[in-house]
Formats: structure tokens, sequence, C-alpha cells
């Protein structure tokens, strides 16, 4: 689950990077609402591929580690 953290929070990171690297408006608009965020992966996938693709990732790890990791009591 570490490792999906941090696959996620760097996946993150270069997401909101390389909105910035487009315009300040982009990246801000990345920043504070997640509908902006959308539509600039769309709209600039080739940029914005590997970071995603990070994340989707980081955050499958994360799911898998918890589903695993502690598994729910029968009664």
């Amino acid at each position: 689950m570490i490792l999906g953290g941090v696959l996620l929070l760097v996946g993150s990171v270069m997401f909101i990077v390389n909105a910035f690297k487009v315009s300040v408006a982009w990246g801000l608009g990345v920043l504070f609402l997640a509908p902006v965020g959308v539509v600039f992966l769309v709209k600039n996938w080739r940029e914005s591929k590997m970071s995603f693709l990070l994340s989707l990732g980081g955050s499958a790890l994360i799911v898998v580690g918890a589903l695993l990791g502690h598994p729910v009591p029968t009664q």
C-alpha cells in the first residue's frame, strides 16, 4: 500500500506540473477543480499519459493492498 501511495502522489504531482507547463490557467484549474483535470487529460493526452498511468497504477495497488491486507472477520 505504501508503494501505491507513493506512485499515486508522484503521478498527481506530475499531472499538476504538466498542467502548469501548458499554462497557469490550466495548472490552477487542475489544482482546484477536478472536472478541469479530466478535460486537460483528454485534450493533452500525450503530455499527461505517463502521470495518469502512474496514478492509476498507484490507486490499483492501494485497493489491492487494502483488500488483501486486512481481511474482514466472519461471525
